[in-house]
């Protein structure tokens, strides 16, 4: 597993989404995230963690 921590602009371009999106998710609790000095940050592995639960919920 990698230690990686990501910034907005990364976790836009992982997720292929615009930065204002991966911005609003991250607001709203909907991505894992942390703040460090009022801004985001993102640990690659939560990331992947996440996707798979993404993949794996119920639509």
């Amino acid at each position: 597993m990698s230690d990686e921590i990501l910034t907005i602009k990364e976790v836009a371009e992982y997720l292929k989404l615009a930065e204002k999106t991966a911005y609003r998710l991250a607001a709203e609790g909907k991505l894992p995230s942390f703040k460090v000095g009022g801004s985001w940050r993102f640990k690659q592995e939560d990331l992947a963690a996440w996707i798979e639960e993404q993949k794996n919920s119920p639509k």
